[in-house]
């Protein structure tokens, strides 16, 4: 139940139907006994420029933004943060007291508290992390990396000119590895990070062997449908530590969460369970 002093806040998209951040967000405001609600807002690209400036006006303190918009929510706030910009994209929005539009991305913080969560024993100095696939996640994730410490990340792409596009944005901690030959950079790899939709449900598998890999590296896909992708069980079955990717999308939400209606939430077993549940993914 929702009064008329409710707290509101929401995620814009198109198409929006496909998002698990109302089942997420919803899963807390009942838990927390918060008295808020959290909506999906459909919104074509045309018109998200003028809808998202129009937060304030009904007063809503702020919105996640989905697919297409990331990349125009950077144009269309008052003020990103670093992080935003150097992932190039804001997926969260903040309405400030004065009513001035604020973004930041929570892909970043997401990824590595989700790997934190699944992996206490991880750190940054164990060694070089190789990260698959040049896109919005992969930039995301090599910015998580490269703040946590990672001393070299290898980044191997289908698409060798999409990979050093991204990495010409970063310096020399980033080196771009051969798709041919990926299973070599896995030498010298703690981490091993697949952003790719290889693996996803309705999607062809990744296809890399794993035999070159320390056996005290780590294995993560973020991934989520389903929740263990090939990659993981295989590496699974050679006793490799494994991460999967559901993790991420409930801690990038935490911020959002905390920011809009005022209470810092707890990601839990019971609440993967739920979105789980939500995405048909099962556990």
């Amino acid at each position: 139940m929702i009064s008329g002093r409710a707290k509101l806040a929401g995620v814009m998209g198109w198409p929006v139907g496909h998002s698990l951040s109302p089942s997420l967000h919803g899963f807390w405001l009942e838990t927390l006994g918060v008295d808020g609600a959290y909506v999906p807002l459909a919104v074509a690209p045309e018109n998200f420029f003028d809808v998202l400036r129009l937060l304030p006006k009904l007063g809503l303190r702020g919105a996640n933004v989905t697919i297409p918009h990331k990349e125009a929510a950077l144009k269309a706030c008052d003020e990103i943060d670093e992080v935003a910009q150097r992932i190039g994209a804001v997926n969260t929005v903040v309405v400030r007291p004065d009513g001035k539009l604020w973004g930041t991305n929570t892909d970043a913080f997401g990824f590595i508290e989700n790997l934190k969560w699944r992996c206490a024993d991880w750190t940054a100095e164990a060694g070089a992390a190789t990260v698959i696939g040049a896109g919005g996640a992969a930039r995301a994730v090599v910015v998580a990396l490269l703040d946590a410490g990672v001393p070299q990340v290898n980044l191997i792409n289908r698409t060798r000119t999409r990979a050093e596009t991204l990495a010409a944005a970063f310096g020399d901690r980033v080196r771009v590895r051969d798709w041919e030959t990926r299973a070599l950079a896995l030498a010298d790899t703690a981490l091993l990070v697949n952003t790719t939709s290889l693996g996803m449900t309705g999607q062809p598998p990744l296809e890399l062997d794993l035999a070159p890999l320390p056996k005290e590296a780590v294995v993560c896909d973020i991934v989520y449908v389903p929740l263990e992708t090939d990659l993981l069980k295989a590496a699974k079955a050679k006793g490799y530590r494994t991460v999967d990717g559901i993790g991420m999308l409930l801690h990038q939400a935490r911020p959002g969460f905390a920011a809009w209606f005022g209470i810092e939430p707890q990601v839990s077993d019971a609440l993967m369970l739920h979105v789980l549940t939500a995405a048909g993914a099962g556990v």
